[in-house]
């Protein structure tokens, strides 16, 4: 199994220094685009200060700010804004897959994992963690706040992988909780026990109450492997081995069967208008991580 690195590995300073700087971005984005209330069928909201307007007869005079009225004699009231108050799923794919023999995959999720937390909590929204394999078992209790941070980074630096990941029956399993919003992130390979349950698992998936996004993580050479040749292939999650021999012409089916893959996946999301994309991780995170932030979101928006 593969886990339990030191944070400050996974997460060394620059990395959280990356986090710190796409937040200001995002909330500097908000400001010039705030319109007033949002508008969502989910409860569980705050309130904002956001303006100050001239008291009218037909005002509430509890909202008057007296404060104000000592300081110039003329009555305001404070305008407010709705906050909503959303809670964040990340599920994290734990399977063997996911670190062993390409382990860029692995620290990509957690990164991921924790960059989308930290969007969370300092967005004062509420944040849980969970692995996903056979079952999806929460990591963290939900939490709150930046001064949270310190648990989502043990949290997945303390995560090991292995084993297989039964996608459609983790999450027919899998209870959400209804009082807030929800969005759910799932970060995996989506390989599963079934390479073609693409369509049982997101059937699962889109009871869940609240907006979906699935990250597709693959490495470059599980979409285009360059072996050749009798080759010894042993499956990392269940142990199994077997030799081939593996063509030229294997090769270019094989490639062709990936792709039917992943629009497989893809396809199915769009269906239940779930947002799907891929992440080939030889892609920077920064690169990725703002991609993924410019296709749209309830935590980027809010």
């Amino acid at each position: 199994m593969a886990g339990s690195d030191d944070g400050e590995t996974l997460f060394d300073p620059a990395f959280l220094r990356k986090l710190r700087t796409f937040h200001l971005r995002l909330r500097r984005r908000r400001a010039l685009q705030r319109r007033g209330q949002q508008s969502t069928p989910a409860t569980g909201y705050t309130r904002e200060f956001r303006d100050y307007r001239s008291y009218t007869a037909k005002d509430d005079y509890r909202a008057v700010d007296w404060t104000l009225y000592a300081r110039l004699g003329r009555l305001y009231i404070r305008l407010y804004e709705e906050v909503q108050e959303l809670h964040v799923h990340v599920l994290v794919d734990r399977s063997g897959s996911m670190a062993r023999p390409y382990p860029e995959k692995r620290l990509a999720a957690l990164r991921l994992a924790a960059g989308l937390a930290y969007l969370g909590l300092a967005g004062r929204h509420r944040v849980s963690l969970y692995g996903l394999g056979d079952r999806v078992e929460g990591l963290t209790r939900p939490l709150e706040g930046l001064g949270s941070l310190r648990v989502v980074l043990d949290a997945l630096s303390g995560l090991e992988f292995g084993g297989q990941t039964d996608l459609p029956g983790a999450f027919s399993r899998f209870r959400p909780p209804r009082a807030r919003y929800g969005i759910f992130f799932i970060i995996s390979d989506c390989f599963g026990r079934d390479p073609a349950g693409a369509d049982a698992a997101l059937g699962r998936a889109s009871a869940w109450p609240g907006e979906k996004h699935v990250i597709q993580i693959h490495h470059a050479a599980e979409a285009s492997p360059e072996a050749e040749g009798e080759l010894l292939l042993a499956d990392v999650e269940t142990g199994e081995r077997r030799r081939v021999w593996f063509t030229a012409a294997d090769r270019e089916r094989y490639e062709r069967r990936f792709d039917v893959f992943c629009q497989d996946w893809r396809r199915g999301c769009a269906m239940r208008q779930m947002e799907h994309l891929v992440w080939r991780v030889d892609e920077p995170f920064e690169g990725f991580f703002l991609r993924l932030l410019a296709r749209g979101s309830t935590l980027v928006e809010r």
